[in-house]
């Protein structure tokens, strides 16, 4: 039995993308919506966030502007969003995509009043395009759409198995929290996800569940209060 009502599904762009590290790895997108069906099925609410860096990362590039970097990076949540959705429709599950600024006929605008009356006929909700503006992340597109619809938590799918005190991949040493405040995540700039986002979710006592996309089931166990991952408390 889950924990939560309804939920932010927040997908690294680099997760989507499993071991090729780049662009879309099918079975890995089919893999989430077997288990985000599984959640729906159980009457959970799912909207769902997804990165862009699977596509793109302009800010490393000094050649590029960084307005037209970052909107670069909201067209990479798009294209990705629309990919996402229609593996999740392949497999039986109602979808929509909602970006805050007009992309033709491929997504809505987003509102609240159309994510919410979606999201309560059992559809999953995608929200593309971040924030519609340059200088913010997808996460803190993430924590903003988890407080709009008044998500119980965000679940945060990455290729890193939860919260370190040091980067993993650099000190064999280091430690991994169970459970961390957001506000020791601020204060030790531990990366989790950026400053803005963070003091966000501490303002508005949004609680995050950092947790390894690609080990079995982790979506669904991390709904149940089942995970190896970290807790990110807010309050």
């Amino acid at each position: 039995m889950s924990k939560y009502r309804r939920v932010l599904l927040k997908l690294s762009g680099e997760a989507l993308a499993g071991d090729k590290k780049t662009g879309f790895d099918e079975n890995t997108c089919l893999e989430v919506a077997r288990q985000v069906k599984q959640l729906v099925e159980d009457g959970i609410e799912v909207g769902v966030v997804t990165g862009g860096g699977n596509f793109w990362r302009g800010r490393s590039s000094e050649n590029i502007d960084r307005t037209k970097a970052d909107q670069i990076g909201m067209l990479a949540t798009v294209m990705n969003c629309i990919y996402v959705s229609e593996i999740f429709r392949s497999a039986g599950i109602g979808t929509e995509v909602l970006t805050p600024f007009a992309c033709g006929s491929m997504t809505r605008l987003f509102s609240k009043d159309i994510a919410l009356e979606a999201l309560s006929q059992g559809k999953v909700v995608f929200f593309a395009g971040g924030t519609g503006h340059p200088y913010f992340s997808t996460d803190t597109g993430a924590v903003l759409r988890a407080i709009e619809i008044e998500a119980d938590v965000i679940l945060s799918g990455k290729s890193i198995d939860g919260v370190y005190d040091s980067d993993p991949a650099i000190n064999p040493q280091a430690k991994k929290y169970d459970e961390i405040s957001i506000d020791d995540v601020i204060d030790q700039r531990l990366g989790v996800i950026d400053l803005a986002s963070a003091v966000l979710c501490a303002e508005n006592h949004m609680p995050m569940m950092i947790f390894g996309l690609n080990e079995r089931d982790s979506i669904v166990n991390t709904a149940k209060g089942i995970t190896r991952g970290t807790l990110v408390t807010a309050g």
